[in-house]
């Protein structure tokens, strides 16, 4: 089944910055989906509460992804990527 992932500017602007590769966010997007749909995946995945209701925070490494998923339409809406102590 084929996901739709969309960026925010800033998502995009850190990924351009630190030359990181769009499929490895992809990649670490597609772990994301596979761990909701029950298989094992190794990936560290909190709900969020608050101002951030409705998205789930993505750790990586010391990166930080913020992400919101629909998974009636199949899309991923990543609202923010930044490093650890700059995301919240």
């Amino acid at each position: 089944m084929k996901w739709h992932i969309e960026l925010t500017k800033h998502a995009g602007s850190f990924i351009d910055a630190n030359h990181i590769p769009k499929e490895y966010i992809f990649n670490i997007i597609s772990d994301t989906i596979k761990n909701f749909q029950g298989e094992i995946v190794l990936i560290d995945i909190k709900k969020m509460k608050g101002e951030w209701k409705g998205f789930y925070r993505i750790r990586k490494g010391k990166w930080r992804i913020i992400a919101e998923f629909d998974f009636d339409n199949n899309s991923v809406f990543i609202e923010n990527i930044d490093w650890r102590g700059n995301i919240y």
